[in-house]
């Protein structure tokens, strides 16, 4: 008797370490971008993705998490070792060819897609040790000032 309950004990132990540590699995995104604006993206001239983790980016108030670059209007970059349960997506069009991605905002003048639903930026929800995949449609509609 005693050796099934320190059996089943054990168990159960394995069981809640499991769950805890899919709990806290890391999280991907996958951002399919479409940029049909004007300018050529290539190597010298790329999108930067970038994630946040608080919809306050868009008054400056937090600086992105994470960043990816694409060197093709249709490229999807990929994000992993995500923590947060919800992040934000957006995406800067580098016309001049000068930004590093890390020097602060992008350069006035370049194009911007946000990831939104209804005019305001929307949070992308991934689940712990899930991918989720967005598509992130934009043109030069929406420019740096």
């Amino acid at each position: 008797m005693r050796n099934r309950l320190l059996a089943l004990a054990g168990l159960l132990a394995v069981c809640l370490f499991a769950a805890a540590q899919q709990n806290q699995a890391s999280r991907t995104l996958k951002v399919k971008l479409n940029y049909t604006g004007a300018g050529k993206v290539d190597q010298n001239h790329k999108v930067f993705v970038f994630l946040f983790d608080s919809p306050d980016f868009v008054s400056g108030g937090v600086m992105p998490f994470a960043t990816q670059t694409a060197s093709a209007k249709d490229e999807t970059v990929t994000f992993g070792a995500i923590s947060a349960p919800e992040v934000y997506a957006v995406a800067a069009y580098d016309p001049s060819g000068g930004y590093d991605g890390a020097s602060g905002p992008p350069p006035s003048g370049s194009s911007l897609g946000i990831y939104a639903k209804e005019g305001k930026p929307e949070p992308v929800r991934i689940e712990a040790g899930k991918t989720a995949q967005i598509d992130l449609p934009f043109d030069d509609s929406f420019k740096m000032q």
